[in-house]
């Protein structure tokens, strides 16, 4: 049987062409989802793999996560109308700047992250014909994040654009039961692939970081302290832990909390905790860009968010061997194993969160034999390997299915 060359040249040209994959965020604000996009970008195998990344432009608060792509040696496309606002106007003009790109760069895969970006680029992706359609649901809109008529507009979008998607991937299983519960789409058309990070880098201790960051804040070395590293937005719900501090310094007064992050909400808080009278007891540091540093001058960490996907900040905290009281949301309880890598409290309620911290605070022993044992588990489940291998095979099987 004869077998036509230029059918074996077609086949050995697909097999040798890299994979283009175009990755679609709404912004590159300080957060988990924009770490996550820079380093699966910068991370698939570039022989096999030729990735471009799209985002739209950061609120000046917000901060951004371009140092970190500059240092991967991602250099993102920015588009200036793809943030976060609805604007219908601004929208249509982004859709089609979106298509134009896509047909020019002929993508074998848009991979698109975050409510909007995820409706603005599946529509493009759609109009422009590209086979494969991915969106990665970070949480947060369906449930608990903006006001009813504005959740109800994206359920039904995220409904919508569940139709013109090949695959939607959940950051974890409560993201994963979020989707089913509000009928985004069926089971078969949801996989849940949690976050992978730069873990490893947690393993070595920051030497001096202790003394040093205690001393900068004027922190008695001696002292226990609590830390959160949030955005200043009111999803994090800071106000419930400045809340529950006057009720755990009652009973451990020399208790001290670090407050790490900045944010549209940072005056405010800084008024509320002057009112409940802690400013002697709660430090704001600002952004930091040695959150390492800071893991290491703190004893606990502490996240008092309404609603979260996957929260990076609890990945991080635990891998530094950190353990972490934390409000049950999203995919929280993946991650700390209750009493035994830190305490899971209820959100929205003051008395649970101090409780919570009480427990830490009153066994400093027992607190840092919790971190030890979380910070092995973590690196293994969320490392940056693990995440690259399991979106790599996802792709590989789409490509396979497409054919």
């Amino acid at each position: 049987m004869m077998v036509d060359p230029g059918f074996l040249i077609l086949e050995l040209h697909n097999f040798m062409k890299k994979i283009k994959v175009l990755r679609i965020i709404a912004r590159l604000n300080v957060g988990g989802p924009a770490i996550h996009v820079i380093l699966l970008t910068a991370g698939l195998d570039p022989e096999r793999y030729e990735s471009i990344l799209i985002s739209g432009l950061e609120a000046p608060e917000e901060g951004n996560m371009l140092d970190l792509a500059d240092e991967k040696g991602v250099k993102p496309i920015r588009m200036a109308h793809l943030g976060r606002e609805l604007h219908p106007i601004r929208d249509i003009v982004t859709l089609w700047q979106l298509v134009r790109i896509i047909r020019r760069e002929k993508p074998d895969i848009v991979h698109t992250h975050t409510a909007k970006a995820g409706f603005v680029g599946r529509m493009a992706a759609f109009l422009a014909g590209v086979p494969i359609v991915i969106h990665t649901f970070h949480g947060h809109v369906l449930h608990g994040y903006f006001g009813p008529l504005k959740t109800g507009f994206f359920r039904l979008a995220e409904r919508c654009m569940a139709r013109f998607s090949t695959l939607i991937i959940a950051v974890s299983e409560q993201c994963r039961r979020d989707l089913l519960k509000y009928k985004v789409s069926g089971p078969d058309h949801i996989r849940t692939i949690p976050l992978g990070l730069e873990l490893e880098r947690f393993h070595d201790k920051p030497v001096g970081a202790r003394e040093e960051i205690r001393k900068e804040f004027h922190i008695p070395q001696d002292a226990f302290v609590v830390g959160m590293i949030a955005r200043m937005v009111p999803i994090k719900k800071h106000e419930d832990l400045f809340r529950a501090i006057p009720i755990v310094l009652q009973s451990f007064p020399d208790t001290y909390f670090l407050i790490v992050g900045d944010g549209e909400r940072r005056p405010f808080l800084e008024e509320l905790a002057r009112e409940l009278n802690i400013t002697h007891r709660c430090v704001f540091t600002g952004f930091r860009e040695d959150q390492k540093r800071v893991y290491e001058a703190v004893d606990l960490v502490v996240l008092t968010s309404a609603n979260e996907g996957l929260p990076v900040a609890v990945i991080e905290a635990l891998s530094a061997g950190k353990p972490v009281v934390s409000t049950r949301v999203g995919g929280v309880p993946e991650l700390i194993e209750d009493g035994r890598t830190g305490y899971i409290v209820e959100p929205e309620n003051v008395e649970s969160i101090a409780e919570g911290l009480m427990k830490a605070v009153s066994q400093p022993e027992q607190t840092q034999a919790m971190g030890f044992i979380a910070q092995k588990e973590t690196i293994r489940k969320f490392s940056i390997q693990r995440l690259i291998q399991d979106i790599d095979l996802l792709y590989q099987e789409l490509l396979q299915l497409d054919r």
